[in-house]
């Protein structure tokens, strides 16, 4: 690849952010006069209230794939459940016979393909996400063989019945619900716990309390109240969003930097083990690596050719290790966890930004996940493929803009502009893995994010309409009214026409 290529792009992006620094970026919506024939009710309320407390920790897990809301929130909540089976007294544990997971929603329709018993099995026997051993993951394919446990002095036997396959419809108040039981030889519960995948990696189980956490010193619940605290306090991007986090979870600095830099190195490190790898992934059908042989011919390019297929081979070479069980990082899921590391590693390789930058190219792109994740969904199963791909892809694009000196308003109009461009895409995994269409969308997300970085730091910020609020409000109120087998299902789109009768 031309260097000089990454080199030029990047410095036309700085003298774009120079000139646009300081310019008002009050949100602004087209009058309603311009529309007469429309009903006065189609119009935007205005941006959302509330304050947002969610940490870096919430957002950026990392855990094995290939789904964060199929396999490692799954995982996550088997190791929760166990921990709750650990706390209770041993004449609680005295009569049971079983552990019984049973899986409602998408997570029993398209679970087999998210590796969701696996998982679930790997977090009963002990496993916690960020160490899980892929060997592990890849041993528990054989279902035939059973697995024993000791929890709270208490040996259980696990295997193929400690899975339910339950309803896929159902009237639980989460699409992803899971409900962990212990059962006794006769069959009652002896205790359980009813929880829900919600995208990203998170969960969370009916009657949980309240988290304690700190308050922000600089709160905010959208894009347009974060710019008038940045506009108050006179604080950076990157400043409010490291002094939030150190109020709302009691850490220092120093503690946030560390989680940001298990997140740079696992991203980095997943794109230079996905260019290495080769050979099929696992499937049911013959479904072959592509990363490092596109990464192989672009060397061979020039100019943009090269950009586009380089970027392309970070993006799926992340994406290929996710489906292959590696470790990735929620960004803000595992179905999308190529694409922000594939801007990573152009900003570590290509452009030469230090640590310190990238750090706060992942607060950037925090601010803009936070804001999805709690304005609208992050999960394919609540709002499709456009907040797993779309959110990645503006994430991306806010972490480039910043990294490489854009403003607070560049940097929103970047991610803006990312996710307005994936707003109605449906999530349709064929046969319920995270292949096909999955991957290559990774590479696509990626490119369009970087194409959002640059537009927006070369355009005249003032004159964009759209802002990440609208465009936000925008996404969820698509993905509600996408029928629910063009979210996550696998029974419709891609899932249904790639599969002969």
């Amino acid at each position: 690849m031309d260097r000089r290529c990454f080199l030029k792009s990047a410095l036309l992006a700085g003298v774009g952010a120079g000139v646009l620094r300081g310019l008002p970026a009050t949100a602004r919506g087209i009058p309603a006069a311009a529309f007469p024939e429309l009903p006065r009710d189609v119009c935007y309320p205005g941006p959302p209230s509330g304050t947002i407390v969610t940490s870096v920790t919430d957002l950026y897990k990392v855990g094995p794939g290939p789904s964060s809301s199929h396999t490692l929130a799954p995982l996550r909540i088997a190791a929760d459940f166990r921990d709750y089976l650990e706390s209770l007294p041993p004449q609680a544990l005295a009569g049971a016979a079983h552990i019984r997971a049973h899986l409602y929603g998408s997570l029993s329709a398209t679970g087999k393909g998210h590796r969701t018993d696996r998982a679930l099995l790997a977090g009963l026997l002990g496993q916690k996400p960020e160490t899980c051993d892929p060997a592990v993951m890849d041993d528990l394919a054989d279902e035939a063989k059973p697995r024993v446990t000791a929890v709270g002095g208490k040996t259980f036997t696990l295997g193929r019945d400690t899975i339910v396959w339950d309803r896929v419809d159902h009237d639980y108040p989460f699409s992803n619900t899971l409900v962990m039981k212990l059962v006794s030889s006769d069959g009652a519960v002896l205790a359980s716990r009813e929880y829900y995948s919600t995208g990203g990696g998170f969960f969370a189980f009916k009657g949980r309390p309240v988290e304690e956490r700190g308050q922000p010193p600089h709160p905010y619940g959208s894009m347009t109240a974060f710019k008038e605290v940045a506009a108050k306090s006179g604080k950076t991007l990157h400043e409010i969003m490291l002094e939030n986090e150190q109020a709302i979870m009691g850490v220092d600095a120093a503690k946030v930097n560390a989680h940001l830099d298990l997140v740079l190195d696992t991203m980095l490190a997943g794109v230079e083990l996905g260019l290495r790898e080769e050979g099929l992934l696992p499937a049911p059908f013959a479904f072959h690596r592509k990363a490092r042989r596109i990464h192989e011919r672009a060397k061979a390019m020039q100019g943009g050719e090269a950009l586009l297929q380089l970027v392309s081979s970070y993006a799926l070479a992340v994406s290929e290790g996710n489906a292959a069980g590696r470790l990735a990082v929620t960004a803000p899921t595992l179905g999308s966890a190529g694409t922000m590391p594939a801007l990573a590693y152009v900003l570590h390789h290509h452009l030469q930004r230090d640590r310190q930058a990238m750090r706060r190219g992942l607060l950037a792109a925090a601010l803009v996940g936070y804001l999805c994740k709690n304005n609208a969904s992050v999960a394919g199963a609540e709002v499709g493929c456009q907040g797993e791909i779309g959110v990645a892809s503006s994430m991306a694009a806010a972490m480039l803009a910043y990294a490489t000196g854009a403003s607070l308003e560049a940097t929103e109009v970047a991610a803006t502009i990312a996710l307005e461009h994936h707003l109605g895409m449906s999530c349709d995994p064929v046969g319920g893995f995270v292949l096909i269409p999955c991957i290559e969308r990774n590479a696509f997300g990626a490119l369009k994010a970087y194409n959002a970085a640059l537009m927006a730091q070369n355009e005249i910020v003032s004159e964009h309409w759209e802002d990440l609020d609208r465009v936000i409000m925008a996404m969820l109120q698509t993905g509600k009214a996408l029928p629910p087998q063009f979210r996550e299902m696998g029974t419709a789109g891609l899932g249904m026409t790639m599969v002969n009768c």
